[in-house]
């Protein structure tokens, strides 16, 4: 059904009766030699930016996590890592586990006007669905979406007590069943909508941009997408109302994303880490109710990474990029807190790792 060649271009069905392609599993040698790198590396007196990339040394366990990185990038567009050390370690430690295998793996992006590069995916009590609202800090069922970065990656420390289920769907997929049963209303989807930016714009930055659910470069299909953010971005002064049948061909495209043959879920255990492809690959997640011990309540911890060997991006990406070549330090959300210890790290992150910094 999908006529797309692309391995990223799957039916739920497919990527379940794949999961040998997409799932990785980390030996006994490889959990030890993470255990050793995290005692190695870890400084209570360091924060996370402090430390480089040379301070762990992943050992057995790098070629599991490099080659779920490969998958997500020119695979499938989603990849599974299981097995990371989870007993014994306490919130701290995991989450520099996660910023040490981040640290191999990319240039961390700021995730907020807080210019935090590591975010706690936990219910802080937050609300969604206002027009400064982000779904991370909430336990709220989420809109099918695309992250302001390259990939993500996510890795759970605890689940909920129930639901919190993962979900993906493949966007290339989701564009050639627009194509076969809505072609009148797909090309709507390659024209520009407001998003909006929550208030996180930087002071150079206005509230909301234009931008393309779909895009092509270099024979690639490239998707952006945030139902919650284009919403909000029409309560803003200036932002063009959009016509009906472009905003008929959102509604469409949204409520096709969710629908059984695309919609693929899974369970992300203690120790597990998702690991996403934003240009090809929407997810979500369900609501959940938490457990009432603090010590057991649902958490993950988000990055958000542009890799060395991106894709050249579409030139409609550029807005909300900053750059769209290949090896450059893109996405992320620059908030006002971006300062020079920000600037520090990625600046010795991007050397590390052989990549340009956009201009500003």
């Amino acid at each position: 059904m999908t006529s797309d060649a692309s391995p990223a271009a799957w039916t739920a069905a497919e990527l379940e009766a794949d999961r040998n392609r997409w799932t990785f599993a980390l030996d006994h040698r490889a959990k030890r030699d993470l255990l050793t790198a995290l005692k190695k590396a870890r400084e209570p007196e360091k924060t996370l930016l402090d430390y480089r990339r040379e301070d762990f040394d992943l050992g057995g366990a790098w070629p599991v996590i490099a080659a779920a990185f490969e998958e997500t990038k020119r695979g499938r567009g989603v990849a599974l890592v299981k097995g990371l050390p989870r007993d014994g370690l306490d919130e701290k430690d995991f989450e520099l586990l996660t910023w040490g295998i981040g640290l191999h793996s990319g240039v961390g992006r700021p995730q907020g006007k807080a210019s935090h590069y590591i975010s706690a995916v936990r219910d802080a009590g937050n609300t969604y669905r206002v027009g400064t609202g982000r779904g991370y800090n909430t336990n709220a069922e989420l809109d099918f979406h695309t992250d302001s970065t390259d990939l993500v990656a996510l890795s759970c420390y605890n689940r909920a007590k129930s639901g919190g289920m993962s979900i993906t769907t493949s966007s290339p997929a989701a564009y050639a069943f627009m194509r076969a049963e809505f072609p009148s209303l797909t090309e709507w989807l390659r024209q520009p909508v407001h998003f909006s930016r929550q208030g996180e714009q930087a002071p150079d930055e206005a509230p909301s941009y234009p931008h393309p659910v779909f895009d092509e470069r270099g024979g690639k299909l490239f998707s952006k997408w945030n139902w919650n953010r284009v919403t909000s971005a029409q309560k803003l002064e200036g932002v063009p109302k959009i016509p009906a049948q472009h905003q008929e061909a959102l509604d469409t495209f949204d409520h096709l994303v969710r629908r059984p043959e695309l919609a693929h879920t899974m369970w992300l255990e203690p120790g597990d880490l998702q690991i996403i492809n934003s240009h090809v690959t929407l997810h979500s997640r369900t609501d959940f109710t938490d457990h009432d011990d603090p010590a057991r309540m649902r958490l993950l911890f988000r990055l958000w990474l542009a890799p060395p060997d991106g894709d050249l991006l579409p030139e409609s990406w550029r807005v909300l990029y900053r750059a769209v070549e290949p090896g450059t330090v893109r996405g992320g959300i620059i908030g006002q807190a971006h300062d020079e210890r920000c600037k520090a790290f990625e600046r010795r992150q991007a050397a590390a790792l052989g990549m340009r910094l956009p201009p500003r």
